[in-house]
């Protein structure tokens, strides 16, 4: 009985550790809390733009990875481009903004 319980409380453990590590981010993926802040970057980022009365006009796409906001979409002057990468610097928790904006 008492192997019986050891090998259980062993189990349980490695079951454990194998959770753990299965949540745990890689350089190609994203842990599910990064996820979720990413999530929350992205929406704070679209928010900022729409509320803009310049930058209202024009459809800005929005993505975010580990921190690193992707600015896309066609906008009419560099001014715009400015705008929109200088409201995307300002959110809290975005490490840098890659600006894929063209302007027409």
């Amino acid at each position: 009985m008492k192997k019986r319980n050891m090998f259980v409380g062993y189990f349980v453990l490695l079951m454990l550790i194998a959770t753990f590590a299965a949540c745990a981010a890689t350089r190609t993926q994203e842990s599910p809390g990064e996820y979720v802040d990413d999530s929350v970057i992205t929406t704070k980022v679209k928010s900022l733009l729409a509320a803009d009365d310049f930058l209202k006009s024009f459809q800005i796409g929005v993505e975010t990875y580990k921190g690193v906001v992707q600015l896309s979409g066609f906008v009419n002057a560099q001014k715009a481009v400015d705008k929109a990468i200088q409201i995307a610097s300002s959110v809290k928790g975005v490490t840098s903004v890659k600006n894929d904006l063209i302007v027409k």
